[in-house]
């Protein structure tokens, strides 16, 4: 039984589409910025949606298994649609606010600073922001999709 793991497919083809979005990112930020960031491998956000990706792969390999009216594919489908819409829009809000969030930190820092009713003590301690890059654009979102979708159709048409 644990040998047929290693024979799901769909899995594989979504395992990859994540390697592959995360990966890409790299250059995709370089060709943006000059400058290479090798943490956007592990990190959230950016451009593609490794979630996005990873969802309509799996979907499109389960289309390509059990056909477009399974109800595995059904699944799969609606899984894909909740996972995008969630990293477009509750992840990418929650991002907007740790962004707010933490200028209203500095800006409260500054102030006590500035009225010098802020206690001076030896190495006090850099409050960690939060991070700022949770969600996605709608646009990294579809080109997340588009990624899985083709490596998806890759797979099955060439690969397999």
């Amino acid at each position: 039984m644990h040998l047929s793991l290693l024979q799901n497919t769909p899995l594989f083809v979504a395992l990859f589409a994540v390697i592959f979005a995360q990966f890409v990112k790299i250059p995709i930020h370089f060709l943006m910025t000059r400058q290479i960031q090798w943490g956007l491998f592990t990190s959230t956000g950016g451009m593609p949606s490794s979630h996005s990706a990873a969802v309509t792969a799996l979907a499109t390999a389960i289309a390509y298994e059990t056909g477009l009216d399974s109800p595995v594919f059904a699944v799969a489908a609606m899984f894909a649609i909740i996972v995008m819409y969630d990293a477009s829009g509750v992840r990418y809000q929650a991002g907007q606010h740790a962004a707010i969030l933490n200028q209203l930190r500095k800006d409260f820092q500054t102030l006590l600073h500035d009225l010098k009713k802020w206690p001076q003590m030896d190495g006090q301690e850099k409050m960690e922001e939060l991070k700022t890059l949770l969600g996605h654009k709608r646009s990294e979102v579809f080109f997340g999709a588009l990624t899985g979708i083709i490596i998806g159709i890759v797979t099955y048409q060439f690969v397999l």
